[in-house]
């Protein structure tokens, strides 16, 4: 069997390496990667593939520039030459970026199946490109592969057990990946000794939705919000370069903020298992935190991880000062654990191994 995995983002790095891990096991297995480039930082990029042993990609687009419908575009034109000349027997898609989008309306177009890893994740924002992209992404697939219950029922809410898709139940691989690379990030990583952080209460942030780095009046709200609780202990922000681009376009004062380069993802992990709490509007960073017992606050007005909500291991504040530092006194000395298993128990990249084998 022939798999052409489609990554081109942090987060898929991330998905792509369980995986992978998984189908290397099985010798019927061949997988092709393929790296759209739609993070071409050489610290979100190519970093994730040599820590975590992530084969190279036998192919990489280069296409990390434009607008949405030029990248997209661009990518499909790119994979779909990759596509033809592969021959693959299914098309492996990660998520909610353009790089899904691009890797299932393509392959749809020339009739190979497609399987989404992490299928079913609703906002109900359609003013979110990522929401556009999941939904479409589900309704072109014929594997939808569901990290929790809620998934689940909104593929079904919304009718997919009449469109001939697979719906099943994995668990996430996002969390398969956290179980497996914890110990090797304590072994490597260095971040909290260069940042001086061992032992030390500190936040950890990151920015860079759209809806909230694209908006001068959110992004100044956040880091006001940020200022007001470094007084209180550090706030370690990793800052993508675009996110960094537009903080000083709008001369948005960071005072107080420890501001980071983008960091690879063993330092990525030893950061959130040693805060003391995380604030961000990733959706990879809030189910992250839960995995490690902190408890997260996410500067958005909705989640596609409602179950973290629901169990009140994660507050929606949206790009609200006020909220914000409110979230902050409610949470920062609450306890989470994950023996609930709202994400499986690590075999979600074992289960989407032997349901494309079958």
């Amino acid at each position: 069997m022939r798999i052409l995995t489609v990554v081109g983002a942090r987060p898929q790095f991330v998905k792509a390496a369980a995986v992978s891990r998984a189908l290397l096991k099985n010798e019927k297995i061949k997988e092709i990667i393929v790296h759209t480039g739609q993070h071409f930082d050489n610290n979100m990029s190519d970093v994730f593939f040599q820590e975590m042993d992530i084969p190279r990609p036998d192919y990489n687009l280069q296409i990390h520039s434009g607008s949405h419908g030029a990248m997209t575009g661009r990518m499909m034109e790119g994979l779909e030459e990759i596509m033809l000349k592969e021959k693959p027997d299914y098309i492996l898609i990660y998520g909610d970026t353009n790089s899904t989008l691009a890797g299932a309306i393509t392959a749809s177009k020339i009739h190979i199946p497609i399987a989404h890893v992490e299928s079913g994740l609703r906002s109900f924002n359609l003013r979110m490109p990522e929401e556009v992209n999941r939904i479409l992404a589900d309704r072109l697939s014929s594997f939808l592969f569901c990290p929790t219950s809620q998934a689940i029922d909104n593929l079904k809410r919304e009718g997919y057990d009449n469109f001939g898709g697979k719906i099943v139940f994995t668990g996430d691989v996002m969390f398969d990946a956290a179980l497996y690379y914890t110990q090797k990030s304590e072994e490597t990583s260095k971040i909290l000794d260069t940042l001086a952080l061992k032992d030390r209460p500190f936040i950890l942030a990151t920015i860079h939705r759209a809806e909230n780095t694209d908006d001068a009046q959110n992004l100044s709200a956040i880091f006001n919000a940020f200022a007001d609780l470094a007084r209180e202990c550090p706030v370690v922000l990793p800052l993508h370069p675009r996110t960094r681009k537009l903080i000083q376009s709008h001369n948005i004062p960071t005072t107080g903020v420890t501001l980071i380069d983008p960091v690879g993802y063993f330092d990525m992990l030893q950061l959130i298992r040693n805060s003391m709490l995380v604030i961000t509007d990733s959706g990879g960073l809030q189910k992250e935190a839960y995995f490690f017992g902190k408890p997260c606050i996410t500067t958005r007005n909705e989640t596609e991880w409602t179950e973290l909500v629901t169990h009140g291991y994660n507050i929606l504040t949206g790009a609200d000062s006020r909220k914000i530092l409110e979230a902050f006194q409610q949470m920062r000395d609450k306890q989470i654990t994950s023996d609930d298993n709202l994400y499986g128990k690590g075999d979600a990249s074992d289960k989407i191994a032997q349901a494309l084998l079958q």
